[in-house]
């Protein structure tokens, strides 16, 4: 190969190394300019910061609030079982999609219970480290006085023989708490707005916690009680019963007590009949299996309160009583039958009654209660809620009752497709009396009316974080009330050659008009001007918070050293100085 071939040869290589180099570099320059992920530890700490930030805390405050509209709405399965029976024989197809979402338990969804446990650490993470910081705010001697108290927002000079023990002397006065320099006073006060900021996230986070420990350790249940019927507080004795995941059977008081009467009034003439006035069921309780004895009269939002468990009624209606005897002449049945109200103007009941003794054949019978029977044309009807003339209807069905099937029945309702009448059923069949029998067809025997009595529903409850959330409830008021009108403000004051200089201003935006009142009279008072008043204080007094009057403080805020959020010499003249 010639010499110039091997020249070129070289300065390809040459040029090639170069190339390639570059391009390494290159890489290299790009590897270092990529992004780094944030890791798992990253994003932890990227999530932990957006759950505990007050934003976030507010946004599921709301939601919370939000979510809770549902369960004023629709009924409640927890509350009222029967309207929401009632909502899905009214509304099957939109109660279908509803229960889908939680919407007849709302308060015990999964999403209502994730938006409680997100705000409950939301605020834990967001209060706390307000409160340390707060805590070491409140140790820290108030700054130390700026080098030209003129040109703070509020500020005035004068001539006057005021000591600085005397100006020390005023400022505790007004309850400001005062620390002393070589030659300046510097006060401070409104440390409770801070302090009722977090009262009120603290209350907020009690209230939550107090509303999860009655979730836990607390119950409800419903039963319904007939007159001359008693109930004891044990699980067996509810209609139904929602424990809460720590509560066991022993967990109940053992309180029982006995429905002696229940009374119900109403309107009985003019625009409003009908209406109800009050209602009154007499209870004999006793607190405990060897306590005396007591009466009780039960109303309505004024609940039967045993060692906290607390009994409300809720309801009420008409119990018919009815003697069944069968074909063969026996007794089947003897006593009372909740009947469900179909009209609450006129208390219009149907009853259900299921005499599966009765021999032949087991016998059914829908009734229904009339309280203030009148006639109309060829039907009865009442007119009135209470029982001024109580009638009966009866449709009376015999066969199989279906009980031994397995499936459950309602008590309230009649499957009468396994039944036959019995005779020639009339949409209005003559009424019967309190004391009248009608005879059954077929000789299956007859059904007698023979009283009426009224029976009451009650929720008992016990719920051990209802006195901690009110305790709550009301420290969040006190706590929102503090924050919302104390102004933090600071005040310093300078004797020199004679010449007392006053400056002053407001941590708080929008207090400013509030506080020239109050720095006036602050300089009325110190310059020995008569007094027209004094204002109010908003912290405890506290003393003298260390200021050394005689000779070198010790520490940042004193004289020789200017605290962090004091104004310098060089903040401009009128402008307001940084101090957060």
């Amino acid at each position: 190969m010639s010499a110039p071939d091997d020249l070129a040869s070289a300065v390809r290589e040459e040029f090639a190394t170069q190339e390639q180099a570059e391009q390494e570099q290159a890489e290299q320059a790009q590897e270092r300019t990529k992004p780094v992920g944030l890791g798992v530890v990253g994003w932890a700490r990227w999530t932990w910061r957006t759950l505990t930030s007050m934003r976030t805390a507010l946004i599921l405050l709301f939601l919370f609030a939000l979510g809770s509209v549902p369960g004023s709405i629709y009924p409640q399965r927890s509350v009222d079982p029967g309207r929401v029976a009632q909502y899905f024989k009214d509304n099957p197809t939109q109660a279908k999609w509803l229960d889908r979402f939680w919407l007849f338990d709302v308060f015990s969804s999964p999403w209502f219970a994730a938006i409680y446990l997100l705000l409950f650490i939301s605020l834990a993470g967001c209060v706390f480290p307000r409160a340390l910081a707060h805590l070491k705010e409140i140790r820290r001697r108030p700054p130390a006085a700026p080098r030209n108290l003129l040109r703070l927002p509020h500020s005035e000079a004068f001539e006057g023989g005021l000591t600085l023990e005397q100006a020390a002397a005023e400022l505790r006065r007004r309850r400001f708490r005062v620390v002393t320099g070589d030659g300046w006073v510097s006060a401070e006060k409104g440390y409770l707005r801070e302090t009722g900021n977090l009262l009120f996230h603290v209350a907020l986070l009690v209230l939550l916690f107090a509303v999860g420990t009655g979730g836990l350790f607390g119950y409800r249940g419903n039963v319904l009680v007939v007159e001359g019927d008693g109930f004891s507080n044990a699980v067996a004795a509810y209609d139904r019963f929602m424990p809460g995941s720590r509560v066991t059977a022993e967990s109940l008081e053992p309180f029982s007590f006995t429905l002696k009467d229940f009374q119900a009034s109403y309107v009985a003439a003019g625009e409003k009949q009908g209406q109800p006035l009050d209602y009154l069921a007499k209870l004999t309780v006793q607190d405990s299996p060897t306590a005396a004895p007591r009466e009780v009269d039960l109303k309505v939002n004024d609940p039967l309160d045993v060692n906290g468990t607390l009994t409300y009624l809720i309801g009420h209606g008409y119990a018919p009583t009815f003697r069944v005897t069968d074909g063969k002449g026996q007794v089947a049945y003897d006593g009372p039958v909740p009947c469900l109200a179909d009209d609450q103007a006129t208390y219009t009941s149907e009853c259900v009654i299921k005499v599966p003794d009765a021999q032949p054949t087991q016998l059914g019978f829908l009734a229904r209660f009339l309280p203030t029977t009148v006639p109309n044309g060829d039907a009865w009807v009442s007119v009135f809620p209470g029982a001024a003339n109580p009638t009966v209807q009866v449709f009376p069905f015999a066969g199989d009752l279906g009980l031994k099937s397995g499936q459950p029945q309602s008590v309230y309702q009649l499957d009468t497709t396994s039944l036959k009448p019995l005779g020639k059923m009339s949409a209005q069949p003559t009424p019967l009396n309190v004391g009248e029998t009608k005879e059954l067809a077929d000789g299956a025997g007859r059904i007698e009316f023979t009283g009426v009595k009224e029976w009451i529903s009650l929720q008992i409850t016990y719920d051990p974080g209802r006195e901690p959330a009110l305790l709550a409830a009301a420290a969040a008021v006190i706590g929102l009330v503090l924050s919302l009108t104390i102004r933090r403000r600071r005040v310093w004051a300078r004797v020199k050659d004679g010449t007392v200089t006053v400056g002053g201003l407001t941590r708080t935006e929008g207090g400013g008009a509030a506080f020239a009142e109050e720095f006036a009279e602050i300089v009325a008072a110190l310059r020995g001007d008569p007094p027209t008043g004094d204002r109010a204080g908003d912290d405890p007094p506290t003393g003298d918070q260390g200021g050394d009057k005689s000779g070198e403080p010790d520490e940042p805020g004193s004289a020789g050293h200017v605290a962090p959020d004091a104004p310098t010499g060089n903040t401009a003249p009128g402008a307001r100085p940084d101090e957060e």
